[in-house]
This record gives structure tokens, sequence and C-alpha cells, in this order.
């Protein structure tokens, strides 16, 4: 046991600079990039990134639980490693095909988009490279420490270009395209080492393998589906109904609420595989005591200094998006908490129904809330902050009582799982 918890620490330890890394890398960009592109291009191109979004939910599929499960489990059986790193590409690769058919369709029906359609076309590259890097694979195999510093390299490098060849406001076209870059050579890169590493054969798989694989994925794919529902389709909503202006000052805040967000992913990461194998709750309920404890001090920081930290971070031109963010930093409370309650304990503990209902419960009443706010003429930047709230609360809420109800924080109860 001692092993696998070093084992678990590397894993967090790797996942928690590669998160890092990820959120901080955009981050670092965010206030150069408000201040030489200017508040409606800057909302333009995180428009589409909002919309990539669904392309990689619907590419990913649930395979970054099912998958990654099924591996942790077949680690010592090659062949059967082989068969589910054949399977789980070849199903995102038929799944990326209907991404880009769909996006063309967009791009060449809805007026918005076709009149930017070299944004969302750069911007679709980053659903390929998010498509055809394997981390599901080295999560379950728990050897995230092998990719971590080639991935941070490949995205620090585009990272820094966007500095030296954005100067301007028309340069607007290049940031989608170096970030896209960025993916696309971080997925290039994690899918050769692992085939390399651990010795994949790379073959057609049998159909039935493929039908498998999706079937097993679809209760975790309509989770995922449920996410994007009160995550990307805020800022997706906003910004088919208004201008990119507003688009800008809502993005500004939901990036930072995002990174904040963000924190837990190492911890749910790391400790999905680890309790789906070993149950060892008391480490858990260590670990998640600590975790929301820093979590309740990041978030009061936050919430204090959000104006300072607007203007200091964006610049004054954006200074009205402050609000958004406190009314953010309320949701940010609990965000964390009802996320280890998810997938690294209910769903690791067997109760995957429950942690995807927790989910598909709240998301169906959160498009019901932006659609209340949509006819009654109530929709705008805080009114879709406080529903994003509201819906976080709610998870909260069903996830506090389904571990109340199984009693998963006994482990005597834990144990006859």
């Amino acid at each position: 046991m001692a092993g696998e918890k070093k084992t678990l620490l590397e894993n967090f330890l790797s996942l928690g600079a590669l998160q890092i890394v990820s959120y901080a890398l955009p981050l670092i960009n965010l206030p150069y990039l408000s201040r030489v592109l200017g508040v409606e291009k800057f909302g333009l191109v995180f428009f589409a990134f909002a919309f990539m979004q669904y392309f990689i939910i619907l590419t990913d599929y649930g395979f970054c639980l099912s998958a990654t499960r099924e591996v942790a489990v077949n680690r010592h059986n090659q062949n059967n490693l082989s068969n589910i790193f054949n399977s789980v590409n070849t199903s995102k690769i038929l799944l990326l095909l209907i991404s880009f058919l769909v996006l063309l369709i967009c791009l060449i029906f809805v007026p918005k988009l076709q009149q930017n359609w070299l944004v969302f076309l750069l911007s679709f590259l980053m659903v390929v490279g998010n498509a055809i890097y394997p981390v599901w694979f080295f999560q379950g195999m728990e050897r995230m420490k092998y990719i971590t510093f080639l991935n941070i390299l490949a995205k620090t490098i585009f990272v820094v270009l966007i500095f030296v060849f954005v100067k301007k406001e028309s340069d607007y076209i290049i940031v989608p395209l170096f970030n896209s870059l960025g993916f696309l050579v971080s997925g290039l890169i994690g899918f050769i080492f692992a085939v390399r590493n651990f010795n994949l054969k790379l073959y057609i798989p049998k159909w039935n393998s493929i039908i498998r694989q999706f079937k097993y994925s679809s209760e975790f794919f309509i989770s995922r589906v449920s996410v994007s529902a009160f995550n990307n389709t805020n800022s997706f909503c906003l910004g088919l109904i208004s201008s990119n202006i507003m688009v800008g000052f809502y993005v500004a805040a939901e990036k930072i609420y995002i990174a904040i967000n963000g924190l837990q992913a190492p911890i749910n990461q790391a400790l999905y595989p680890f309790i789906a194998k070993n149950k060892d709750l008391k480490l858990f309920k260590k670990i998640y005591s600590i975790a929301v404890i820093l979590n309740i001090l990041i978030c009061s920081v936050m919430f204090i200094f959000a104006k300072e930290f607007i203007t200091l971070f964006y610049g004054v031109n954006m200074v009205n998006a402050y609000k958004v963010l406190r009314i953010f930093c309320i949701g940010s409370f609990i965000v964390l908490p009802h996320v280890l309650l998810g997938y690294p304990l209910l769903g690791a503990l067997g109760h995957t129904k429950e942690a995807n209902m927790s989910v598909i419960v709240p998301s169906i009443t959160h498009i019901i809330g932006l659609f209340i706010l949509f006819i009654t003429g109530n929709m705008n930047i805080y009114s879709i902050a406080c529903m994003a709230v509201f819906t976080e609360y709610v998870v909260f809420a069903m996830r506090i009582y389904w571990v109340r109800k199984y009693r998963l924080f006994c482990p005597q109860e834990v144990k006859n799982v």
C-alpha cells in the first residue's frame, strides 16, 4: 500500500503541474490579449473557444472516465491494453469526423459564425489535439509523470509565440491558431509516447470492440454533456444573443472562475483510479478536508479583492467584469467539495448512476432556468452567472444526499462495495 500511495502522490504532483500550466499559460496570455485585442475581439476568440468545448466533449464521449477505469483494471494484460487503446482511439476518430461535419454545417447556415469562419476552423484544431491525446490511458496506468514535462513544454512554446506575433487587434486570428497548435503538438507527443513506452500494438479493432466502448461510455457521456450544459452553454448563449463585448466581460470573469475550480482537477484525476482500486476511505477523507479548507481561503480572498484583481489582471477596460467574478466566487466555495464527492467517491465506489444523475438533473434545471431568463427578457451576464452558481449548489445538495444515503464516509460500508 505504501508503494501505491507513493504512486498516488507522484500522479497528483504530475497532474498538478500539468493542470497549473494548462490554466496558468492561458491566464498569462489573458491580460496581454485583453489589452492588445480589445474587448470585442477578445470576446470573439473566446466565443469560438466556448463553441469548441462542445466538440471536445463529444469526442471525449466519457472515455476520460470509462477508459481510465478499464486501463486501471487491465494494466497488466498487454493484449487487453492494446485493444482498449485502439478501440477508444478509433471511436474518437469517428466522433472527430462527425464533429467536423457539424462545424461545417454551422459555418454555412449560422450568419454570426459564417462571418468569422476562419477563427472557428483554426479553433477546431484544438479538438483534434485533445482527441488524440490519450490522457485517459496515462491516468489509468497511473504514469502521468512520463508525459507531463513534454506536454508543458509544447504548450509553453506556443503561448510564447502569441506574445511574439500578436501585436495589434488585427492579429486576433493568430490566437486560435497558436492555441490550437499547442493542443495538437501535445496530442501527437502523448500518442507516440504511449505507443512506444507501453509497447502498444496499433491496428483497426473489431467493430464489436468499438461498439462496446460506446456502450460502456454512454452513461459517462451523458454526464459530460450535462456538465457542459451549465459550463459552456452560458458564454455560448450570451455570444448568440448579445455582443462580443458582453461575451468579453463574461469570459474575463469566467476564466478566473474556471482557473480557481481547475485546482481540484489534479486531486480528482489522481484519486479516481486510486479509490476505485484501493477504496482507501481514510485517506480520501483526509485529502478532502485539507482541500476544502484551502478552497475556502482561496475563494474568500478572490471575492474580497475581485475588483482589484480584475483591474490589475485585465486592465481598466475590463473592470465591469468584477461583479460577475464575485458571483462566481460564491459558486466556487462548493465546486471543489461536490467534485470530490462525485467520481472520486461515488463513481469510484460503484455509484456511477448516482454520480451521473447529480449532474444530469442540475443541467436540466440550468437549461430550464436559461430558457426562463430568455423568454422573460432577463438574460444578461449577471443573471446567467447567478444561474450557473445556483446549478452548482444543486449538484452539491444531490451528492451530499447520495453520500449520506449510502454512508460512504463509513469504512465498514465501503468494504462491502
